[in-house]
C-alpha cells in the first residue's frame, strides 16, 4: 500500500463509499482486535483537523475496542468483499470468529489494525467520543432509528494516514 499525502488526494466519492459500498471500522492490538461494518459515517474537517466520524451502537463488541484503543481505522474494499462485509455486519466477534469467517487478515500500521485485504484505509487517532441522544433531534423521523433507545456513540478520529492500493 502507498501512503497518500492527505485525505484530499482520495479520488473517489467518500459518501458513496460509506453509504453504498460500506466500510469496516477496526480497533484493537496485535493480541485481539475486532471490526464491524458501517454504512453511516462521515469524513470532513473539524477543529482545524481532517477527521472521520464513526457511529457505533453501545451493544456492539467493537465499541469495547474503540473505547480502549487510541487508534481506529476505516477500511474500504473491492466489490468482491461484499460478503465479508455482510458477515462483519451481522455476526458479533463476541460469539463468532467472524474475522476468519470473513477471510480477513490483520495488518498493522503502528498501533492501528486494519484488514490487509482493504484497498483504501484511513488511520485515525481518536480525539473525541460523544454519546448521542434525542435531545438534539429536530427532525422527528430520526428517532425511528432508535426504537430500542440504543443511541450511537460518535467517535471522532483525526486522520493521521491514508493508505491506498
Amino acid at each position: 500500500m502507498k501512503e497518500l499525502a492527505s485525505i484530499k488526494e482520495v479520488k473517489e466519492n467518500l459518501v458513496k463509499l460509506i453509504s453504498d459500498d460500506w466500510a469496516l471500522v477496526s480497533a484493537g492490538d496485535r493480541d485481539k482486535w475486532n471490526t464491524m461494518t458501517i454504512s453511516w459515517g462521515a469524513v470532513g474537517e473539524l477543529w482545524g483537523k481532517d477527521v472521520v466520524f464513526a457511529f457505533i451502537r453501545p451493544q456492539r463488541y467493537t465499541k469495547e475496542f474503540m473505547d480502549r484503543e487510541d487508534y481506529f481505522t476505516v477500511s474500504f474494499f473491492d466489490e468482491r468483499y461484499k460478503d465479508a462485509l455482510k458477515i462483519c455486519g451481522s455476526k458479533s466477534g463476541r460469539d463468532y470468529d467472524k474475522i476468519n469467517m470473513a477471510g480477513l487478515t490483520p495488518s498493522f500500521d503502528g498501533e492501528a489494525v486494519y484488514p490487509a485485504e482493504a484497498r483504501l484505509v484511513i488511520k485515525c487517532r481518536k480525539i473525541a467520543v460523544q454519546k448521542m441522544d434525542n435531545s438534539g433531534f429536530i427532525d422527528d423521523s430520526i428517532e425511528s432509528n432508535y426504537r430500542s433507545g440504543d443511541y450511537h456513540f460518535v467517535y471522532i478520529g483525526e486522520i493521521e494516514k491514508v493508505l491506498e492500493k
